[in-house]
């Protein structure tokens, strides 16, 4: 019996076509070789003339076609007849697009960000309360890494529903801080102080042209806005030290910037009552012999 096995199993090996099976083998080798390259070439010469996303978006495109045009090759030569093989794949297709519906929404909308173009790999972009720089963008999803070093993956779909702020979109940026002030200070002062101040400062930039708005009378302050503009790349810098330089200078010209006070009121009916804290050793005297010594 063993020997029958045997002898079965020999006859088996021997009808299988290694030829074609590593002919297939080859060209399936072949193929991704190449369409590696390909897509590479195709990246590199879309370089200078598209973005970032587009030049990642068509090196995929042509990769997965060069790749599939040797695939089919290597099943052609390994006995399988393309009739049948497209016709099992038409089918599978059918199912898995009624069973993924969600991912095939998500591909639609890749298609319609390639078009529209509202952002690129590097920019810093804002969705619902999400702030990032794009480090990926694919058919399903863009890929997100936020300032405080954390990967976020955002569908496709929800940035085509969402509302998306492209922070990085134009080489400046206009930055607005509120400044209060006493009601007793001289505002135009103020004014004159704070524009001072974005002349003497290195990133603010002279055109446009800074400037300071009265904005609102406050509880307790008025509130004035004082806006001036930035290279798109200085933003946190540019906040973070003109804040400093608002305070110091305040300060030294003895300028009030107000704050909220809280006081207690107890109405009319209620007098205030005298509050008197005595040392130990007075607290002593006071208290009689016979409770000492209990």
């Amino acid at each position: 019996m063993i020997e029958d096995i045997q002898a079965g199993l020999s006859q088996a090996l021997t009808d299988i076509p290694w030829g074609q099976w590593l002919s297939s083998l080859f060209l399936l080798l072949l193929g991704l070789l190449l369409a590696s390259l390909a897509g590479r070439s195709a990246g590199s010469l879309l370089a200078d003339r598209a973005s970032r996303h587009q030049s990642a978006m068509i090196r995929r495109l042509v990769f997965y076609l060069v790749f599939l045009l040797f695939a089919m090759a290597a099943l052609r030569e390994a006995g399988f007849s393309l009739d049948v093989v497209l016709g099992a794949a038409g089918i599978l297709t059918v199912a898995v697009g009624f069973a993924s519906q969600t991912s095939a929404s998500n591909m639609i909308s890749g298609l319609f960000l390639l078009m529209e173009k509202p952002f690129q790999i590097g920019d810093f972009i804002e969705v619902d309360a999400t702030i990032g720089e794009v480090v990926g963008i694919d058919l399903l999803s863009v890929k997100l890494r936020t300032p405080d070093n954390l990967y976020v993956r955002i569908p496709n779909e929800t940035l085509i529903k969402t509302q998306v702020v492209n922070r990085s979109r134009f080489p400046i940026r206009r930055l607005d801080l509120t400044v209060g002030i006493a009601y007793a200070e001289d505002v135009e002062r103020v004014e004159a102080l704070l524009l001072q101040l974005a002349e003497r400062d290195a990133i603010c930039l002279e055109e446009p042209r800074p400037f300071v708005l009265v904005t609102d009378f406050g509880p307790s302050s008025v509130d004035l806005q004082f806006s001036y503009w930035v290279p798109k790349d200085k933003v946190l810098e540019g906040r973070s030290a003109m804040m400093v330089a608002i305070k110091k200078a305040l300060d030294q010209e003895g300028i009030e910037i107000p704050f909220p006070h809280t006081s207690v009121y107890a109405g009319t009916h209620s007098a205030p009552f005298r509050v008197e804290l005595l040392s130990p050793m007075h607290r002593e005297k006071d208290v009689p012999d016979a409770e000492k010594h209990q």
